[in-house]
């Protein structure tokens, strides 16, 4: 039989003193562990599989049963030199906010429920809008991250364009409902098009924008295709492609859009942050003349996963595609931000925690530095491996993306066939976590530097690695 909740005072403290010391020999181990799971998913399957337990188990069994598990299956993703996706590094700051979120146990779904999640929402929200240079007015909604931040945005959007010329979607849904017009860059990141799909308005029934050998929609492609569209329309943009890094051309995009009529929304799921670092603000230039935002907190921010920010211009468009009423929920002062007018859940962790506790932690000229460090830190990956025969840096690398293409003068497939066998050497070794992507019809290798934890010695270490498991194949 389990112990009972919450009634042994020497259970709990032992309980949560061997949970905190798990956690710090992982983390403090995580620089020489090798940077991949030792485990893959068949492997960690049998590690869990188990019968339904018939009886109970006591509660430090459970716990040290269960890092035995897990730990082979664990990836380094909060370590210095994993660099496969946009991960950031769960600083410990946010991760011992979060600790305490799940020890209080709060639902942030409305004042009452709890007036403190409320409060460090609230003033989050406030933070950011200031950070990342975006309207002061503008309304945010705490979710679990970019994916369900851009189907956030995309339902306050679908709601107002449709508004505009009549139509109530909330009432009335879209059985009957003017068709809407998507354009979207061809390099779109996938979590855009799952939106849409969400939504109803189709993952491929959008007008797919011809971009150019970064990734960015053509400016004249863009004015052609928006000339086409008569009625509702939506224009989807990105701050960071998810390859290169790059940015759509706001300046050109938005003047257009906004004389058109058309919503704008910006997929910014890390690039966004660039708003908030002086020396890459002009990446991100005339992005603030958007509709709505979407981006992460557990990227460039560093907090636990998951956190995300839906943010938009137009606060009531936000609040009639995402309100949840019923009589038995308390609702909020005139005046007041009522967390669940803008995010899909009602029951939902308090993610103002940890997002405060980060933004008090960093500091605008944390952030910035942060930023511009690992910009900086790509740039010097770059460099390192560019001097290398046979590797190519394909992206002209303006923020923290790198892809790299082993193999450069070899024919396509042959080139393909190299980068792939490379890239498993690299995980092999596992001194640095790499993954593939394709790009332009071939296999590149992708680097994302967007870890805290990671230095300089990091980047030479892994570029030294990345350019032996190179000569090893070759």
């Amino acid at each position: 039989m389990s112990e009972g909740h919450g009634t042994d005072t020497s259970l709990l403290k032992r309980l949560f003193e061997e949970v905190a010391s798990e956690a710090f020999h992982f983390r403090n181990g995580i620089r020489e562990r090798p940077q991949r799971p030792t485990h893959l998913y068949p492997d960690a399957l049998a590690a869990f599989d188990a019968p339904v337990p018939e009886t109970g188990t006591p509660a430090d069994d459970v716990i040290r049963d269960l890092v035995e598990r897990a730990s082979p299956g664990l990836h380094a993703t909060t370590g210095p030199r994993f660099f496969g996706w946009v991960i950031g590094g769960s600083h410990p700051v946010g991760v011992a906010a979060d600790w305490l979120t799940s020890a209080w146990g709060q639902n942030a779904g409305n004042h009452t429920a709890s007036p403190s999640a409320a409060a460090a929402e609230t003033i989050s929200a406030r933070w950011l809008l200031d950070l990342l240079d975006l309207p002061r007015d503008a309304s945010v909604g705490f979710v679990t991250g970019a994916t369900v931040a851009n189907f956030v945005c995309l339902a306050a959007a679908r709601g107002e364009v449709l508004r505009r010329i009549g139509w109530d979607v909330e009432r009335d849904g879209l059985f009957g409902a003017p068709p809407i017009h998507v354009l979207i860059g061809d390099e779109a990141h996938t979590t855009v098009f799952s939106a849409l799909q969400f939504l109803g308005l189709g993952h491929d029934r959008v007008v797919r924008i011809a971009t150019d050998d970064q990734g960015r929609m053509k400016p004249e492609a863009f004015g052609r295709a928006l000339a086409q569209c008569q009625g509702p329309t939506i224009v989807i943009t990105q701050a960071g492609q998810i390859n290169t890094g790059a940015f759509d051309d706001h300046a050109g995009i938005v003047p257009q859009a906004r004389a058109h009529g058309a919503w704008i929304h910006v997929d910014g799921a890390f690039g966004l942050w660039a708003r908030a670092c002086p020396a890459r603000a002009p990446l991100a230039s005339q992005i603030d003349g958007a509709d709505s935002w979407a981006t992460d907190g557990h990227k460039w921010l560093q907090t636990p996963y998951d956190c995300g920010y839906a943010i938009v211009r137009h606060a009531d468009a936000h609040r009639r595609a995402m309100t949840s009423a019923a009589s038995y929920l308390p609702g909020a002062d005139a005046g007041e931000r009522d967390p669940s007018h803008y995010v899909p859940e009602l029951s939902r962790r308090a993610r103002g925690f940890a997002t405060w506790a980060m933004l008090r932690h960093l500091g605008r000229d944390g952030i910035a530095a942060m930023v511009e460090s690992h910009c900086a830190l790509a740039q010097h990956m770059a460099e390192r491996l560019s001097k290398e025969p046979g590797i190519r840096v394909i992206n002209d690398v303006v923020l923290n993306q790198v892809i790299v293409r082993f193999g450069a003068d070899e024919p396509d497939a042959t080139g393909d066939d190299l980068t792939l066998q490379t890239i498993r050497r690299i995980q092999d070794d596992a001194i640095l976590f790499a993954g593939g992507a394709k790009w332009k019809g071939m296999w590149v290798m992708r680097l994302s530097v967007i870890s805290g934890a990671t230095t300089i010695a990091d980047i030479d270490r892994s570029a030294d690695a990345i350019v032996g498991a190179w000569r090893a194949i070759r």
